[in-house]
């Protein structure tokens, strides 16, 4: 299952690529991390925290707070 999340995830980030408008990219984008988050978490075991694959949870991870940032923030 946890490898089906990892496609849906890159289909999310390339798919994103495909657009034109800025926030839909962040929403589309914003998706695919929190799919590469939870793929981080699930593609081993999820009770064993050293199974996490922590070099993807970490860059995706923040770069959904960033989108989540972007998204948010009232333009000046």
């Amino acid at each position: 299952m946890a490898e089906y999340i990892g496609y849906l995830a890159s289909f999310f980030i390339v798919g994103g690529f495909l657009l034109k408008d800025l926030k839909t990219i962040r929403l589309i984008n914003l998706f695919g991390c929190i799919c590469f988050v939870i793929y981080g978490i699930f593609l081993k075991d999820h009770r064993d925290f050293s199974q996490w694959l922590l070099p993807i949870i970490i860059p995706n991870a923040i770069l959904s707070f960033v989108q989540i940032y972007h998204l948010t923030a009232k333009k000046v």
